[in-house]
């Protein structure tokens, strides 16, 4: 799959959800109900503070980027009531697609989307701007998924544009079981934990790639040691041993790095 184009300009809602109606919150978090006839509850200002600033320090607690999209798919889906399913796409340039869900439920509504290449969410990454549909099952978008959707329960569903800047874009979808989406107030509470995760997936990107570099210059002093070589060429011959086996300069880095540490220790 190739990475959707990148847009200038703002962050844009194309359909505007109407109220919804939601189960029960996660015992986990605790929300503040609305009047009974808007028949959905909601969280507090202070319980989205809250929210951004626990899904900001289990973010940061991944040991990756794989790891931070699982952990923002399960965070997603408890912290939204009446969510049956969050799922996340990131997409890089040149590279596969990085997936990760809260759970089965309602998988095969998004392998269907990346089979067909088409849907709320892979709209939502390419166009940047927030996708809502009202009801999947009849919705004449994406007319592939409507019998998927009817069959698993999943109704409502909105998706928020996720962007790592120069790196990746994908999105976010919240997947419900009701028509009519999330609904207003939770949907600007979606968008705004889907901002925060923006820029903590920056930054464990950015943790990440000192870390790599920091295993290649250890890797290159290890070969500098056992063959008295130049420091251009241990780097040359780091490149040509990744090219050689197919894997990422990073990962033969780790791996002398590993075998030297086994040889001093012999």
């Amino acid at each position: 799959m190739s990475a959707p184009q990148r847009s200038s300009g703002r962050r844009r809602t194309s359909r505007r959800a109407s109220p919804a109606t939601g189960a029960p919150p996660s015992a986990s978090i605790s929300v503040t109900p609305l009047p009974v006839e808007y028949g959905v509850t909601r969280p507090h200002p202070v319980e989205v503070a809250g929210l951004l600033h626990e899904l900001t320090a289990r973010l940061l607690a991944a040991d990756d980027v794989p790891g931070a999209l699982e952990r923002l798919a399960v965070f997603g889906a408890h912290a939204l009531p009446g969510t049956l399913r969050c799922s996340v796409a990131l997409i890089s340039e040149g590279g596969p697609a990085a997936l990760a869900a809260s759970g089965p439920h309602a998988q095969p509504l998004d392998d269907l989307q990346h089979a067909t290449g088409d849907g709320p969410g892979l709209e939502a990454a390419r166009t940047r701007a927030v996708v809502t549909a009202d009801d999947l099952t009849t919705d004449p978008r994406w007319p592939e998924l409507n019998d998927c959707a009817r069959e698993l329960g999943v109704r409502g569903v909105a998706a928020v544009p996720l962007d790592i800047q120069r790196s990746a874009v994908g999105s976010v979808s919240f997947f419900v079981a009701h028509p009519g989406g999330l609904g207003p107030e939770l949907l600007l509470t979606a968008m705004a934990l889907v901002n925060q995760a923006e820029v903590l997936l920056g930054e464990l990107q950015r943790r990440q790639a000192l870390r790599e570099g920091a295993a290649v210059d250890r890797a290159a002093g290890v070969i500098i040691a056992q063959r008295g070589c130049g420091v251009r060429e241990a780097y040359d011959i780091l490149r040509d041993t990744s090219q050689r086996l197919g894997l990422a300069r990073e990962e033969v880095a780790e791996r002398l790095i590993a075998a030297a540490a086994r040889n001093a220790e012999a």
